[in-house]
Order: C-alpha cells, then structure tokens, then sequence
C-alpha cells in the first residue's frame, strides 16, 4: 500500500478542492514552524500528507511537482499564491503573497488564517484551552472586569520575563483568578529570537522581533512590518526568570487585531470624547460605542489579510448588551493593500448575514461616528418645526 492510498477523500468541485488543499498546506507549514525539536518519524502526519496531496494534484495536472518536503516549504517562500498550480477565486489569493517570509522563514499572517478558516482563530487553535477556558472561568466567578483585564494583557504585554510571570499570580485583576490560563497561554521565547544574548522587543507592539539572517530585525505582526518603520527594537536580556511570548496564534489573532481595538477605542475618546466599553458581557463584541440618547453601536475589530475568509466566517453579533447598529471595522492598512477589499467582503458574505452589519475601516468608522454626533446636534439645536403659524 503507498501513503497516496491512505490519503482522505477530498470533496468535489474545482475550486473547493484546491481550497481544501492550501488549507492542508498552510496547516502543514504552520506545524514546521512550530517544531521545536527532530521528531521521529521527521515529519508529522499532517506535514507528510499535504506534501503528499500537493504531488499528486502536480501530477494530475501535468505540473512538476516539489521534490521534497523542502522544497514544498521553498515554494511557499518564493511563490506566491498567483503562481502554484491551484485553481482559486483571485479574492481567495488575497494578491500577491507569500505564505511564508523568506528572511524569517516563518509563515506570514495569511497562511495562518488559511490553516483555521473559523470566526475566531486563536480560540480554534487552542481547542477551547485558553481564551474560551478564560471565558468560562472569569463567568462562573461572575468577573467580567478579570476577562477584560485578560484581554488587555494579552493585548499591551505579548512578552513577559519569568518574573513578570510569578508576579501574575497575585495581580488581583485577573491574575488571580486566571493564573494558570495565563501560564499556559506564554511559552519560552525561542533561542533562535536571541542575538549575542539578547532579544529585541518591538517598540510599537512589544512582540519579540524575529533576526534576520544577514543583519538587523523584523516584526512578524503585519501593522508593523507594513508601516515603513524600520527599527532594531528594544533590548530584553533573559537573565530575570527567561524570556517568556505568547503563542504564535495567539499573537496574530489576539494581540494584532486587540491592538487595533485599543487604538480605536483611543481615537474615539480623543476626537470625541466618547468612553466606549471594551469586551463588553464576556466578549459579546469589541467595543460598545455609546451615542446620545442612549443609543448604542457595536464594534468587532478585524485585522485580516483575506477579506473572502473574513466573509465567510462572519455570524451575527450577541445582542446582549444590546445595540442598534453592527459593524466590523479592519484597519485601513488592509484597504490601501487590497482596494478590493469591501466588494469581495461584500461577495463572499453569507446572504443570511447582509444588512445586518456593516464593514468600515478604522478611519471611515470614525468619520461616521464625527457624522452621527453633528447630526444629533443639529438636531437638538433646531428650533421645533411650525405649521401655519403654531408650534407643530
């Protein structure tokens, strides 16, 4: 029996196939890069069938396949999506990207979003181990406050020393209540991050910064690699305890877009002096906007590279607490990559879903918002309409 005849069906269709197959490929890609050690056998299950899938849908279609799983991990390095032999929607390509960087050799934010194609990545990741765990704890204590308090650290402190990690267990925040989750949620920093006995934080995000082989550092976030800044980062020596990160998938789909959240929130409470509520009941949505008249909008914070996944993931807020309009709001980063962005949105949208919210980025978000309160205003200032004289 070869290992071709043990691999499981793939469901009909062209391109649900191929889709089928890239997601195989980017779990593939993320498990190597996970790997901390030689396993034996070398490669994992997962890693060895999709490597095995790709030969075979090569052959199939007359294409010269990758003769290793090497070299399958060289493709995704120096090809981008236009150019492997799969049969995909141009929105599903999300342009021209790598699914892995070529200088840090680590898989690009895209490729993880291919690997869980779910709503909520970092908690289908962790198999309900650590975000929902920390939902289920914060709410059986009745502590919404230590669930934000969660949030906020995963969010504005993606490294910690072991000290810092002791330290958690008598924060009373969250802390105590969520310690073990909070252990669980870091790992050792990789040596391979340490560069003559240091490691470098970035100094927007605080993630580790990744060495480049030749010289100098990058950011693996996407809001900071992609806005020109180039920086050797901040000096974090692991002489306190170690050198403790969050998990990869908790970084990208956590820290990224939470980042995101508090810079929004940040903006509305400048531009207009509005306190939105942050994680609103349990994460019900991000951020909940208050408006006059006790009017309320709700606000999920999105920072996604592909705008068809982001689509078809999308399910209708929790209406408690409850609000009058709903909205996703992504970066405009995103848009000015992809000027597509809102009609393939738009296109892969369940129909069930249309109307019922409404994509903005993050500066369209707060005009709209700048728009609203004028209007109210006016409103309020307008003297009572006449009619024939008399006050209606």
């Amino acid at each position: 029996m070869t290992t071709t005849d043990l691999l499981p069906a793939i469901p009909e269709g062209a391109g649900t196939a191929d889709e089928t197959l890239l997601r195989l490929i980017a779990s593939a890609l993320a498990c190597l890069s996970r790997q901390r050690t030689v396993p034996n056998p070398v490669y994992p299950a997962k890693v060895q069938n999709a490597y095995n899938r790709l030969v075979l849908h090569c052959l199939r279609r007359g294409e010269e396949p990758p003769g290793s799983v090497p070299e399958m991990v060289r493709w995704a390095c120096e090809r981008p999506l236009t150019e492997w032999p799969l049969t995909l929607p141009d929105e599903a390509r999300a342009g021209a990207v790598l699914l892995v960087d070529p200088e840090t050799r680590l898989p690009h934010q895209s490729c993880l979003e291919w690997e869980v194609n779910a709503a909520d990545p970092a908690a289908e990741l962790f198999e309900n181990e650590r975000i929902l765990e920390a939902l289920a704890i914060c709410r059986a204590a009745r502590s919404p406050r230590a669930y934000t308090a969660f949030r906020a650290l995963l969010t504005t402190r993606p490294v910690l020393t072991g000290a810092e990690l002791a330290l958690l267990g008598g924060d009373p925040e969250c802390g105590m209540l969520l310690h073990s989750v909070i252990k669980r949620s870091y790992e050792p920093a990789p040596a391979s991050y340490l560069r003559e006995g240091t490691y470098r934080q970035c100094v927007r995000c605080h993630c580790l910064m990744v060495p480049l082989l030749v010289d100098g550092y990058r950011c693996e976030l996407d809001r900071c690699r992609r806005d020109g800044e180039q920086s050797d980062g901040t000096p974090l020596r692991p002489d306190k305890g170690g050198v403790f990160q969050l998990s990869r998938p908790l970084r990208m789909f956590v820290t990224s877009p939470g980042l995101a959240e508090t810079d929004l929130e940040a903006a509305l409470k400048k531009k207009f002096g509005i306190a939105a509520e942050m994680w609103p009941n349990y994460d019900a949505y991000d951020l909940r906007v208050p408006l006059p008249g006790r009017r309320h909008w709700a606000v999920d914070v999105k920072d996604r590279v592909n705008p068809a996944l982001l689509a078809r993931t999308t399910t209708p807020f929790r209406g408690d607490p409850p609000y009058e309009r709903a909205f996703l709001v992504v970066p405009r980063y995103r848009f000015r990559e992809n000027e597509a962005y809102g009609r393939q949105f738009r296109r892969n949208l369940p129909d069930d879903m249309a109307g019922q919210v409404t994509l903005l980025d993050d500066q369209a978000f707060l005009r709209l918002v700048g728009r609203e309160l004028a209007t109210l205003r006016r409103q309020e200032t307008e003297p009572p309409r006449t009619e024939g004289g008399r006050h209606a």
